[in-house]
C-alpha cells in the first residue's frame, strides 16, 4: 500500500529520502535502492511487475479449466502470497496442469522484482551474476530433489512425488501457504527441510516473507569472513554482494535482526507452550505464523488449523504475524517506552 500511494501521489524532492524509508517498509530487505532515479518511476516499475505477473497467472489458470472467480482468488493469493483457496483442500482437488502454475508463479513472486527490470533492460549478465537469485534457485531445486528422494515411496511414481514436492518446496520457500497434500504425514527428513525453508523466505524485494534470501547470504558471508579472521586475524576482507562492497552498518543491521529473530521466536515459543501442546506444534505454529506461512506440523498441518489454541496464544500468533509482515523493529518499537515519551 506504501509503494501505492508513492506511485499516485509522490512526495516532493525534498521528501525523497523520507521516501525512500516508505520503500524499505514495503520491501524489506538488508538493502533497497530505487530502480530509477525517480521514487514515482520506482513505484510504477514495481507494481507493473506485480500486475504483469498476476494477469499473467490468471491468463494460464484459466487455460487450464479453472473458473473464473476461483482463477481470480487463486491469482490474487499467489501474488500476494496470500495462499487461502476458497476450497477446503487448497489446491489438492485441482489437476496436475493447475498444480505445476502454481508452483511456477509462486516461484516467481519469490524473485526480487528488480531482476525483472533488469530481464527487460536485456542485462542478462546481471541476472545471471545475482547471487540472491542464485541462492534463491540452489536451495529450491537442492530441496526439491532431497524431498523428492525421501517421498518417492509414499506416491505411485516418482513423477508424482516430484510435483508435489516442488509444489510444496515453492509454496513454503515464498510464504504462500498452498497445499497439495498433508505433507505432514512426510518423513522427518522432509519435514525439517520444509522447517528451515520456512526461515530462509523469499528474496529481498518480493511478495514473499521469512528472514530473506538476501540476509541469509549476508550472514553466510559473514560467518566465512569471521571464519578467515580466526585464521588471519591482520588481514581485512570486505563483505561484497554481486561485486558490491556491503557496509558494515548493513552488517550490523542483519546480524542485530538475526539476535531479534531468535530472540521473538524463542520467547513466542515459550508463551504458546503454556497451552501444552507438543513442541513440534508449538514450534512450528510460531515459525508458521513469524514467517507468514500459513501451515505448519502436526496439529497445525495442512490438514488441520489453529482453532486448538487458547485466546492468549492466539493473541500471541497474532502478534507474530504482524511482526513477520512489518518487520521486527517497528513491531518492538511500539513497545519502547521511548516511543510513548513526550517531547
Amino acid at each position: 500500500m506504501l509503494v501505492f500511494l508513492l506511485a499516485l501521489v509522490p512526495l516532493s524532492g525534498k521528501n525523497d529520502g523520507f521516501t525512500m524509508h516508505l520503500l524499505r517498509a514495503e520491501s524489506p530487505g538488508p538493502n533497497v535502492g530505487k530502480l530509477v532515479p525517480k521514487m514515482r518511476q520506482t513505484a510504477a516499475v514495481l507494481y507493473g511487475t506485480y500486475l504483469a505477473l498476476t494477469v499473467l497467472n490468471l491468463i494460464f489458470l484459466l487455460a487450464g479449466g479453472m473458473h473464473f472467480f476461483e482463477a481470480i482468488c487463486t491469482a490474487f493469493g499467489t501474488a500476494g502470497t496470500g495462499g487461502f483457496g476458497i476450497r477446503n483442500d487448497s489446491i489438492a482437488s485441482h489437476s496436475p496442469y493447475i498444480q505445476n502454475v502454481c508452483t511456477v508463479f509462486m516461484l516467481l513472486f519469490g524473485v526480487n522484482f528488480s531482476i525483472y527490470y533488469l530481464l527487460l533492460l536485456r542485462r542478462f549478465r546481471d541476472v545471471l551474476g545475482d547471487e540472491e537469485l542464485r541462492l534463491y534457485i540452489g536451495v529450491v531445486l537442492g530441496s526439491i530433489l532431497l524431498i523428492t528422494f525421501n517421498i518417492r515411496g509414499i506416491y505411485t511414481s516418482v513423477w508424482e512425488a516430484l510435483r508435489h514436492s516442488a509444489f510444496q518446496v515453492s509454496s513454503i520457500i515464498t510464504t504462500t501457504g498452498f497445499a497439495t497434500t498433508d505433507f505432514d504425514l512426510w518423513p522427518s527428513f522432509s519435514k525439517g527441510i520444509l522447517l528451515m525453508l520456512m526461515v530462509i523466505g523469499a528474496c529481498a524485494g518480493s511478495t514473499g516473507g521469512g528472514l530473506k534470501c538476501a540476509r541469509v547470504l549476508l550472514i553466510l558471508k559473514g560467518i566465512r569472513r569471521n571464519m578467515a579472521q580466526v585464521l588471519k586475524p591482520q588481514r581485512v576482507q570486505v563483505i561484497r554482494v554481486n561485486q558490491t562492497p556491503v557496509g558494515e552498518k548493513i552488517i550490523s543491521g542483519t546480524n542485530a535482526y538475526l539476535c531479534a529473530y531468535v530472540v521473538v521466536l524463542a520467547v513466542s515459543f515459550l508463551l504458546v507452550s503454556i497451552d501444552g501442546f507438543s513442541v513440534t506444534t508449538n514450534f512450528s505454529a510460531v515459525l508458521s505464523c513469524f514467517n507468514n506461512i500459513g501451515p505448519g506440523l502436526e496439529a497445525v498441518g495442512p490438514a488441520c488449523n489453529f482453532s486448538i489454541f487458547s485466546p492468549f496464544s492466539k493473541i500471541v500468533l497474532t502478534v507474530n504475524m504482524l511482526a513477520g509482515r512489518l518487520e521486527i523493529f517497528p513491531i518492538l518499537v511500539l513497545f519502547s517506552k521511548s516511543t510513548w515519551r513526550r517531547g
